[in-house]
């Protein structure tokens, strides 16, 4: 997949001799309050029309000797950088004009520092373009994986992996990927390529993947909603006979990216949707309001909410600051082919029906190759329920013959429950709650998420005292 060739050059462009000047180096950001580590961001060059954006944050301390974690959001076609590093697991939160810092960054704390990497993708995505219009017509998940191909050149490779002399410090980095939603698509599939490269040539120290609240298996993952609306009382108990038995949530979705909604499935899902009430955000059904970058996400695998979501936040501050000139100046970024930058791309035209291919089998490939995976799920979630996450991934363990080695248990942080947690194959494969946890996890329990990202990097079970 193409995302392996840009790991490779951003881990040249971004493997930065502090004592030499890099283009990319952000100075300061507007707002932004003193720091003690390092950021750049700019453009990867795919080919001569296209070019990616990536924001990178250096560990706060010793950042030549902490891994590389490769964070993507999902939608598709919604912004990393937006969601991911400015309202989740980043350094910074907008807040009016300024930025403030987020103690629960993942580039920071004791043990938990780690080097971020950011990407918006694909092209079309945020500040990630082409000068080519076409580039956005009929994007799908291999199109998506072929733009990050082109670049691969062994001279580039080389200046990372074999010991440059500006780069040393990065050149035996571990890397990590994380991300959610349908970056349940994405990760796969990128390590599976890293895993193909890597039988030819050591190329890559990729150490493990975790994926939160994934599409990883269509119609077990969007048939779960119904179970999960109804003992949340969002559903009647009529409403969830016809929708586990009429129409299921899985033949709604096909049919309407086909353009052929059965009468059967229209009335159904008007029904769904009249109770749960547009009122409450499907993302994290505890919520009173919402952030609007979250129902942006919701295009793809809950169309039904393009025309009805409602926003209920006064301002959305990321897509605020993100839009500010001297912001962008300070980013190196640039609007091309858009006059705004979005959450989540209102140019890119998705092959939607890829959603109905499944990733889980991938991820048992990965796990059978020996790279660590862990998938999560925050618990208030209804778009992907942990419920259809956690039958997935038993499925994938029992197909593995993998015996149970951690068994279904509370694990903690900060002295108070953080989920449940279950793990396969000496901690191999491993699936997690976040109790009170959204769709986006380290946004709506940022401590939980932060211990879970811990003990994973770390390759430890989730602690089972405080």
């Amino acid at each position: 997949m193409a995302m392996a060739a840009l790991v490779i050059q951003l881990c040249i462009s971004m493997g930065v001799d502090s004592s030499l000047p890099h283009p990319d180096k952000i100075a300061r950001l507007p707002g932004q309050p003193h720091v003690g580590f390092q950021q750049f961001s700019g453009y990867v060059t795919v080919d001569n029309h296209r070019a990616l954006f990536y924001y990178f944050v250096e560990a706060e301390t010793d950042p030549e000797s902490k891994p590389l974690v490769l964070w993507l959001n999902g939608g598709p076609g919604c912004s990393s950088l937006g969601l991911g590093a400015f309202s989740e697991n980043g350094p910074f939160r907008p807040k009016g004009r300024v930025l403030i810092r987020n103690e629960h960054s993942w580039n920071r704390g004791a043990r938990t520092k780690r080097n971020m990497l950011y990407l918006e993708t694909p092209v079309g995505v945020g500040f990630s373009y082409a000068t080519n219009s076409s580039t956005f017509v009929a994007v799908d998940d291999e199109a998506t994986g072929d733009s990050f191909l082109v670049p691969i050149r062994g001279t580039t490779f080389c200046s990372c992996k074999a010991g440059s002399t500006s780069f040393p410090q990065y050149r035996n980095t571990d890397l990590f990927i994380t991300g959610e939603s349908y970056a349940g698509h994405y990760i796969p599939q990128l390590a599976k390529l890293m895993v193909e490269i890597n039988k030819k040539a050591k190329l890559f120290n990729l150490k493990g993947i975790a994926l939160g609240n994934p599409v990883l298996e269509f119609a077990t993952d969007l048939n779960s909603r119904a179970e999960y609306f109804w003992s949340h009382g969002l559903i009647s108990d009529s409403t969830y006979k016809m929708f586990t038995s009429a129409c299921n949530y899985s033949r709604y979705v096909s049919e309407y990216y086909r353009d052929s909604v059965s009468s059967v499935c229209s009335v159904v899902m008007k029904q769904v949707n009249t109770e749960t009430s547009r009122f409450v955000d499907k993302y994290d059904v505890t919520l009173d309001v919402c952030v609007s970058s979250v129902f942006s996400q919701s295009k793809f695998i809950s169309p039904e909410q393009v025309s009805e979501r409602i926003d209920v936040c006064i301002e959305d501050e990321t897509v605020d600051y993100l839009n500010r000139k001297d912001v962008r100046r300070a980013l190196h970024a640039r609007l091309i082919g858009v006059r705004r930058w979005e959450i989540c791309s209102n140019i890119l035209d998705y092959e939607l029906l890829n959603i109905e291919i499944p990733t889980f089998n991938i991820v048992g490939s990965l796990v059978k190759a020996g790279i660590p995976v862990l998938v999560y799920s925050g618990d208030q979630d209804s778009v992907i329920p942990l419920t259809g996450s956690r039958t997935v991934v038993h499925r994938v363990a029992k197909e593995l013959g993998l015996d149970t080695t951690v068994p279904y248990r509370v694990w903690f942080a900060g002295k108070q429950v953080g989920g449940w947690t279950q793990a396969y194959g000496n901690n191999i494969f491993s699936f997690a709650t976040i109790r009170g946890a959204s769709h986006e996890a380290p946004f709506s329990q940022p401590e939980r998420s932060l211990m879970l990202f811990k003990s994973f990097l770390e390759g430890k079970p989730l602690p089972e005292v405080f």
